[in-house]
Order: structure tokens, then sequence, then C-alpha cells
């Protein structure tokens, strides 16, 4: 039977996605886990895997194209399958599809609308199959520069967020010693040379969320909705903009897990390889700064999420301790939380428990 390629769905209230580009033209040979096209959803651009090994056929969505969650976008045919013929194929007309040059969903489309035939352009993709640039090239016109679709999907979103997210800030100093200690020992451990401050982070986050569960909700058509499950989404700077992988169950992972997990997805984001599971299911987002030499700064909420954490770098300062001065690595946290969700004391204790597990991490050692 043909395997289905199937419009995803990445989050909970997404209900469409666009497709911006296919890896893939109709015919080409394509194996199983091999990306076939990227799709843009309401919470990043991510690339669809081929549901099996055979050969890309029925395409019915152009790139551009926004197409229902759910919705069978082409079909995979194993080897010695074929899709049936329509009717006037089977008493002797040509197939349109057979006739058709090979070509890219976004070529077709430019060349309908500019009034180019396909038969008489050279195709430089794979086969020969013509692609969009040759379309642009064909009418002597420039490519049009533009962001990235990633960077224009940050744009909206962050700017969505911050014009209907009522945010509100707090700020804490924190004593950085016994995190420091801790990432040192833990560092000397098999498997765990390269945990980071992001790794002790993400499982500190993780036990506050689930000591305050209200934080680890969404904020959904007038209503706090609690979330089952936490997982502490990263955001990462990418040469296209910036994306949020997510680590599931981070509560329930060893710090073990939670580096080999983070070092998947940064590394994944960062050579554009995540997959559509790499950002589904984040509650709560971290972001660090710590590593550009930035001592504090705020963050924008991820929505519909009802916080994120903002973390700067540490650095050594003259503190009281015990009523005297003394050197102590201190660390900056900002916190975002959305007033819809969360009032200003809830948002105090969360941010309090943040900072004792941050000074005495010793219960989370393991």
């Amino acid at each position: 039977m043909p395997s289905d390629v199937i419009m995803p769905a990445l989050g909970m209230a997404q209900e469409t996605g666009k497709v911006l580009r296919w890896l893939k033209v109709e015919g080409d040979a394509v194996f199983k886990g091999e990306p076939l096209l990227e799709v843009e959803t309401d919470k990043v651009t991510v690339e669809l895997e081929s549901p099996a090994e055979g050969r890309l056929a029925d395409v019915r969505a152009g790139e551009g194209d926004v197409v229902p969650v759910g919705q069978t976008i082409a079909v995979v045919l194993v080897a010695g399958e074929s899709l049936l013929q329509p009717t006037v194929a089977a008493v002797g007309q040509p197939n349109d599809r057979e006739r058709r040059p090979l070509a890219s969903p976004k070529a077709r489309r430019l060349a309908a609308e500019r009034g180019v035939d396909l038969g008489v352009v050279t195709g430089s993709g794979p086969g020969g199959a013509v692609v969009a640039s040759d379309i642009e090239g064909s009418a002597g016109e420039p490519r049009e520069a533009s962001v990235s679709s990633i960077w224009r999907l940050m744009a909206e979103r962050t700017a969505n967020s911050w014009r209907t997210v009522p945010h509100f800030y707090l700020r804490r100093e924190v004593d950085a010693s016994r995190l420091e200690s801790w990432r040192g020992i833990a560092r000397a451990e098999p498997g765990l040379e390269r945990v980071s401050h992001t790794d002790l982070l993400v499982k500190i986050a993780a036990e506050a969320l689930r000591r305050h569960p209200r934080v680890n909700a969404t904020w959904r058509d007038g209503a706090i909705v609690a979330s089952a499950a936490i997982g502490v989404g990263l955001a990462v700077a990418i040469d296209d903009g910036l994306v949020v992988p997510v680590i599931r169950d981070a509560d329930r992972l060893s710090l073990a897990e939670i580096v080999a997990r983070r070092v998947e997805l940064v590394e994944a984001a960062r050579v554009g390889g995540l997959r559509p599971d790499d950002l589904i299911g984040g509650t709560f987002t971290l972001s660090n700064l710590g590593m550009y030499g930035v001592d504090s700064f705020d963050a924008i909420i991820n929505a519909p999420q009802v916080a994120i954490l903002a973390v700067g770098r540490i650095a050594d300062r003259i503190v009281p301790v015990h009523g005297q001065p003394a050197l102590r690595p201190v660390l900056q946290l900002s916190s975002a939380f959305d007033h819809r969700a969360i009032d200003g004391a809830r948002g105090a204790e969360f941010l309090q428990t943040l900072a004792s597990l941050i000074e005495e991490p010793v219960g989370l050692m393991r």
C-alpha cells in the first residue's frame, strides 16, 4: 500500500501548515527517514521525512500552499506499486502526470503565473527537474532578497506575544557557588564531560515546575490549562533565527540524560536537522545568554506558555556574607510571567524556589 505523507501537528492549537520547499520532486527515489520537504507551522520550520522507502508520487500541495493538519500532501510508492490512473487514461488518453515535464511544485506555480512553458526550460534540479530558480532565471528576474522563513516566523510569534500577553518581570541575584561546585563534580563522572550550566538549570527548572504546577501551564481561550508533563524548551540561536527544541519529561530524566538530549537537540538545530517531534511538548522555556558575556536580560514569553527564564553569565562579585565582604560567583535571573495566569506572589514563590535550588542543589545531585 502507498504510504501517505501527512501534514503534521506540532502544537495543540495548530490547524494548518504551510509547504515551504520540496527537497524532492515527483518521481524521485526516496529512503525512509530522508527529508522530503520543509513545512512551516505556528511553531517553527521543520523537515518532513519520508515514511517509507520508494518513489515520491501524487504531490498534492505546492510550495506556498497552506494545508490542514492531517491532510495527505503526497504518497510514497514502494517498488512495483502505481497509482490508479484516471478513467480517461484507461481509454487510451495520455495521463497528465506522465506527459508533464518533471518540475517542482513551486516551479509549476511560478511558470503558470508568468506564462512560462515548462517544456522549453532546462531544469537544474535532480534528474533534470525544473526548479523555481530556473523559472526566475528564464524570466530574467533576480531572486527576491528576504529574511528566512524561520526568522519571519520568530518575528511574528514574538511580536504577537508582546502585543497580547501582559508580561511582568521578577529579577533575582543568586550565589552560584554550589552550582559551580556541582558542575565541577559532575564533569568528572563518565558521560557528563559535556555538562553545562544550562543542563543544571534545566534540571533545577524542572524540579521547580514540579513544585509549582501553576507555572507549568498554558493560557488558552481565557483559561489556565494545566500540563500533565514537564517539557523545558531551550532557546537556541541559529543562523536563520531562533528555535526552541524541547527536553520532554525533564523532571524524570537523570542529569546524564539531560546532557545527552541537550547536545543532540542543539547540534540538530544548528545543522537544520530538527524533527517535528523535537519541537512539541514544551511547557516552559529557558534562555541562557551567559556564554555571550551578558549579565542579565529580559525575555519574551513563548506563548501559550505562561513563563520564561532568562539567565545571564556567572561573574565574580563582592557581596556581603555574614556581614563581611566576600568574593562570590553571582548569577542574574530574570523571569517573565503571563499576568493572566500568574500573579506577583505566585511568580515570586516560583523564583524563590529556583534561587534556593541553585544555591543549594544537593537534593538534585544524583
